[in-house]
């Protein structure tokens, strides 16, 4: 495994004063060379953090932990029974909140008041950082801003988003489990608020896994396929997974800000070069591209792009997957 000494690490306090254009330059490699990148003073506060990390922990141990232990048993006799079935499992608890286009979180069974309001503070701060950050992609690209939150927003005026908050408990058997699967995530721009204690989130980088380093307070940044799209290749998406730990319950909020479902996407005309013309990126309906996701998100993203690229040959009409 590779090590991390070179990840990426944007201090965005530097982007206000002289320093800005160095940090807007590591902002690009990032993007380009990473897909990946950790974020410092991204204007959250250290206290509504500790609050959402308290709760979220609580959460777990109070609703959640002993529903958990009964599934590992069970998960892990199967692995040991057959190999196979095992290599088709993620050793996570989770649950899901939608924000936007309308949120849900009313609706989710087992959460306290307290829990539903902070979460709701929580996901505005994070919608913010999400479209300064996009913006700030526009800048390093050379789009006008507010052309990503704008493609985002799709005919409905909205994008997609939500949160999956997870937890990772100690697993007795990494050999046999994974925390989660080794994948690319299909929307655009997702924010990671992890465990500062308990790592084990992994990228692949040059064909090595490279450990993404705990850190206080940070958020975790990655690039969705969507983006690998709009920029036609510019910024990649890249593989990551979830590597299960003997010690430590691992905390993981990831928040990802998605294209509307009726949105199109496609390559930004600006960023495709005249002789490129007949090498782009497709263009097709981000609820179309979910469906096919779904049934293929631990696999390579490039067949998926093809698959697009053929059907938007085939015909010029909205492209749907059954």
């Amino acid at each position: 495994m590779a090590a991390a000494l070179s990840f990426p690490i944007i201090d965005m306090s530097l982007l206000d004063g002289a320093e800005r254009p160095a940090a807007m330059g590591l902002l690009r490699d990032a993007c380009e060379s990473w897909g990946f990148f950790e974020i410092l003073n991204h204007g959250i506060s250290t206290e509504l953090m500790d609050e959402v990390e308290k709760m979220t922990k609580d959460h777990y141990k109070r609703v959640r932990e002993q529903r958990f232990l009964e599934f590992a048993s069970k998960t892990l006799k199967e692995g040991c029974d057959d190999v196979n079935k095992a290599e088709k499992l993620d050793w996570e608890s989770t649950f899901f909140v939608r924000h936007l286009p309308e949120s849900n979180i009313a609706d989710i069974p087992d959460l306290d008041d307290d829990y539903r309001r902070l979460m709701k503070r929580f996901a505005a701060e994070l919608e913010t950082l999400a479209e300064r950050l996009l913006d700030l992609l526009c800048e390093n690209l050379g789009l006008e801003k507010g052309y990503l939150t704008k493609a985002f927003r799709g005919p409905a005026g909205a994008p997609t988003f939500g949160t999956k908050v997870s937890s990772y408990p100690p697993c007795p058997r990494p050999d046999l489990v994974k925390g989660l699967r080794a994948h690319t995530d299909a929307g655009g721009i997702i924010l990671l608020f992890q465990d500062d204690r308990v790592g084990g989130l992994q990228l692949l980088k040059d064909g090595e896994w490279v450990d993404v380093p705990p850190m206080r307070h940070s958020i975790v940044v990655n690039l969705g396929d969507q983006l690998e799209v709009i920029t036609n290749g510019r910024y990649k998406s890249v593989m990551h997974r979830v590597v299960a730990q003997t010690d430590g319950n691992r905390m993981s909020i990831a928040s990802f800000y998605n294209p509307g479902s009726d949105a199109v996407i496609s390559p930004a005309p600006a960023l495709v070069k005249e002789e490129e013309a007949g090498e782009t990126y497709p263009k097709f309906v981000f609820e179309d591209y979910m469906k096919l996701y779904v049934r293929h998100k631990f696999e390579a993203k490039e067949p998926r792009f093809e698959a697009f690229k053929a059907m938007e040959t085939e015909t010029p009409n909205r492209i749907a997957i059954a």
